[in-house]
């Protein structure tokens, strides 16, 4: 287990060094915390990740979307921790712009997107056929990571997503006039029938 002056306070990384101390010799975990264990350096927690990291424990980390878990809407991360690793180098997947919203409080990945994840990463794992992919994957050298000063955050290793060059703004934001006048001539209509209906409960009371 790394040694560090872990509070009694300091959850998120109490809770990943008693998953370390059970860990066999090559043994991996993956567990998920709150997005803030990435940057924190509140009660030591910004010395513990740097002495994970420089201890070659951290795998990878993958950044998730908010609304992702019924009991919190906050965003979250998975962390894979690995002992005995041959590589220093750390996966970072940035899947916060995956999966799909099915009400307005719930986002839900399918079996494609976590299927697509796995992948992702058995094939930086496996040393096959994997490419970074900007804006979405980057498998980051321990000297970037020391360069950012030990921050975990998907974001800042993955860049921004290439845009389309064949990309038309004028006729993108045509679209979206258009829709948002048919949004605009909806929400008239729903408040005409709104008042309607409260007119006759009005008359009847």
């Amino acid at each position: 287990m790394v040694k560090s002056q872990t509070k009694p306070h300091n959850a998120n990384y109490a809770w990943i060094q008693h998953f370390l101390y059970h860990l066999a010799p090559t043994g991996t975990a993956g567990f998920v915390l709150a997005k803030g264990s990435l940057t924190s350096n509140t009660s030591n927690e910004g010395e513990i990740r740097k002495a994970l990291i420089e201890a070659n424990l951290v795998d990878c980390i993958v950044n998730l979307p908010a609304k992702l878990f019924l009991n919190t809407q906050i965003p979250a991360s998975i962390w894979f921790m690995k002992r005995g690793r041959t590589t220093k180098d750390i996966l970072f997947i940035d899947a916060r712009n995956m999966g799909h919203l099915i009400n307005r409080r719930t986002r839900e990945f399918s079996h494609e997107d976590t299927d697509y994840i796995a992948q992702i990463y058995h094939n930086w794992k496996n040393n096959k056929e994997y490419e970074d992919i900007k804006g979405f994957c980057k498998s980051a050298s321990l000297e970037e990571v020391r360069e950012l000063n030990y921050v975990l955050t998907p974001g800042r290793y993955v860049g921004l997503e290439e845009v389309d060059d064949e990309f038309d703004f004028k006729e993108r934001f045509l679209e979206l006039q258009k829709e948002l006048q048919e949004q605009m001539k909806q929400e008239q209509e729903l408040n005409k029938r709104i008042n309607e209906n409260l007119a006759k409960v009005i008359v009847n009371v």
